[in-house]
């Protein structure tokens, strides 16, 4: 499969993610992951508005004297760096507190997808897993957050830091996103987080468009307040065509050796 190929099919993964959740037996399992991530945006978003100034004045004066004629340009890339740093923090919580409800919502949807029963989980089961679920969000955060840290850091580097950072932070980015979603399906059957983040490098590409589309969307108002269960949505369809096949076929074949 060529690149362009490749990033064509995680545009589709993306649009059939918004026709997914309007399907009727899913609407119910969006509903409390939207109502999250509308709280989760207006709380964030509050702290961005009443602390962007000071912010910004704190990166600038860590600037050297000689670069000040280009202040207004380095502007622009110190309110990208703040955004993707806020972007981060909203993403981790946010998917932290909505992992049992996002893991549903997968659940429902690769049934929906493959025609095959769900796991009948009781509230009991489901409570019981808890520990489980938040350790592998705990395992995203931890791959993030270092990564985020340094280059954050390097984003004071004079030119280096305004020009070249951001770009790195933003591929980043999209490919965390990739990896905050597409884990869901994954998890759900108890794939490895390692294993996982291997599978989706073998078609890096596509689950690149696919986290940049799901990123750009997160800055737009009103559709932000959805793009959470249209990316799980998405990412889970993907898991579906390109990866249930292989991983239920090997884990089939451990049980009979066993």
């Amino acid at each position: 499969m060529s690149i362009l190929q490749e990033l064509l099919e995680g545009i589709h993964y993306f649009k059939t993610g918004w026709s997914l959740i309007s399907r009727k037996g899913l609407r119910r399992f969006v509903v409390v992951p939207v109502l999250l991530n509308i709280l989760f945006l207006i709380g964030l978003f509050w702290i961005f508005i009443t602390q962007i100034d000071h912010q910004i004045d704190t990166i600038m004066t860590l600037l050297p004297h000689w670069l000040s004629w280009v202040s207004h340009i380095l502007v622009f890339f110190a309110v990208a760096i703040i955004l993707l740093v806020y972007y981060f923090i909203f993403n981790s919580l946010s998917g932290f507190i909505a992992a049992p409800f996002n893991g549903l919502l997968s659940e429902k949807v690769e049934s929906m997808l493959t025609g095959e029963e769900a796991n009948d989980d009781s509230i009991i089961d489901i409570i019981k897993d808890l520990p489980r679920t938040f350790k592998r969000e705990w395992l995203k955060i931890w791959y993030s957050l270092p990564r985020i840290i340094i280059l954050f850091i390097l984003g004071f580097v004079p030119f280096i830091g305004q020009f070249i950072i951001p770009v790195i932070i933003f591929v980043f980015t999209a490919w965390s996103q990739t990896i905050q979603y597409c884990d869901y399906p994954f998890d759900n059957h108890k794939i490895p987080f390692l294993t996982m983040k291997n599978a989706l490098k073998k078609k890096p590409y596509a689950n690149f468009s696919f986290g940049v589309l799901v990123m750009i969307c997160t800055f737009i108002p009103f559709i932000n307040f959805v793009i959470i269960p249209v990316a799980i949505c998405g990412a889970t369809a993907m898991w579906v065509d390109n990866y249930r096949q292989h991983f239920i076929t090997n884990k089939s074949t451990e049980v009979v050796e066993k």
